[in-house]
Order: structure tokens, then sequence, then C-alpha cells
């Protein structure tokens, strides 16, 4: 049985296209149906706006007008667009409900879960949390509630936030990213030689996936 196809993916939880590129991802695996090849995927943290406060007043409309200096009418047609994108992929986006914040601690519990085990189940609760359910990513008894939601213990979810013990991994993560000189996620790399930038289409993926479980059978013949 050869090993499975490594994919590390760097990401945002804050990051509309990242939730989008996850399931574009994950639909293009599935699309390959039995020919799929066993994947690892490992998630690595990318702040993409390291300036906001964890409580941040305002709507997402305000935030990106403000932060990023764009007319509001601007910003509605962007989320709008974003909103159709991440429909077609099957989630449903609540801008409005939004709690735009600060995800350095969500990035920390990340690696916690890693750590458990649980990376992959606690990026969608993440995920799911902040862009649909309106949910605040950013406190630590937000977080925890959160950890314990897919099975983390929360006393030692607790316990690593607030001791910041892996804050130093979240920062390797980020100074990877800017080694490999991506500046914008989600930036997915596949055996630690192809990258693909963005939420690609999910046939994208699987034509990646593809060719390189089939360099793989050629280097093994």
């Amino acid at each position: 049985m050869s090993e499975p196809i490594k994919i590390d993916i760097w990401s945002d939880i804050a990051c509309p296209w990242c939730y989008i590129g996850k399931r574009h991802l994950e639909s293009g695996i599935a699309a390959l149906g039995a020919d799929a090849p066993e994947v690892e995927i490992e998630y690595h943290s990318f702040e993409l706006a390291p300036d906001t406060p964890v409580d941040f007043h305002g709507s997402e409309v305000d935030f990106l007008a403000k932060h990023k200096g764009l007319p509001a009418a601007q910003v509605h047609q962007m989320l709008e667009r974003v909103t159709g994108v991440a429909a077609a992929a099957g989630l449903d986006y609540d801008f409005d409900a939004l709690q735009h914040t600060k995800t350095l601690k969500a990035h920390e519990l990340l690696h916690f879960a890693k750590e458990q085990g649980q990376q992959l189940e606690l990026t969608e609760r993440l995920m799911r949390a902040y862009f649909t359910e309106g949910r605040h990513v950013g406190r630590i008894d937000d977080l925890v509630e959160l950890a314990a939601e897919v099975g983390l213990d929360a006393d030692a979810a607790r316990a690593a936030l607030e001791s910041g013990r892996f804050a130093a991994d979240v920062q390797a993560d980020i100074a990877q990213a800017g080694a490999y000189g991506i500046n914008g996620v989600p930036f997915f790399v596949f055996e630690g030689k192809y990258g693909v930038s963005g939420a690609q289409p999910a046939e994208v993926f699987a034509q990646v996936l593809t060719q390189v479980a089939g360099e793989r059978d050629e280097a093994a013949a």
C-alpha cells in the first residue's frame, strides 16, 4: 500500500474563498470515485488581516470598506458574488450575521487539534461557525465551546490557548508561507512540489491528484 498523497493547505478561518476551496477539493476527490488516491491533508496557519481587533465593532461591509479602502457599494457586490459561489459549493454564507475578528487564537486551537488528531474536524467546525452561524471565533471562551463540539477536551483546549503554547507553531506556518512566496490563501501544495492557488474548480483538484498519482505509479514501475 503506497503512502497517501500529502496535501498541505495554507488558509485562514476568516477567508471566504478558503472554505469554498475546501469544498472544491473535497468534491474533486469525491469525483474520482474508486480511482481517488488516498490523501493526507494538513492545514497551515495564515492571517489575512493580522491587524484586526478581536472584537471588531461593525459589519463585514464596514470592515472591508474601512480597512481596505473600498466603497460600500463595491463591497456589497463582492459579498453577493462570493455568497453565490459559496452556495454553488453547498455553503450557506451569512455575511450579515458574521462577526469579524482576529483569527490568531483560532489558529493556535487548530494546532492543538492537530496534536489531538482532529484538525480536519475543527477546521470544518470553525469555518461553518464563522461563515454560516455568526459565531465568534476570536475569543477563548467561544473557541473552547467549538473545540468541545468536535470532541476535544475543553479544559485542555483552554489551557493551550491561555498559555499560548502553539503561538510559535502558528508563526512558523506563516513564515513558511512567506518562504514559499504565498501572499494569498487558500494555497494548496501537493507532495511538496505542486502549488495550486485559490479556490479552483473541483475538476482542477481532480486533475492534479490524478497527475500526482500517475507520476507516483510511473516512478514505482
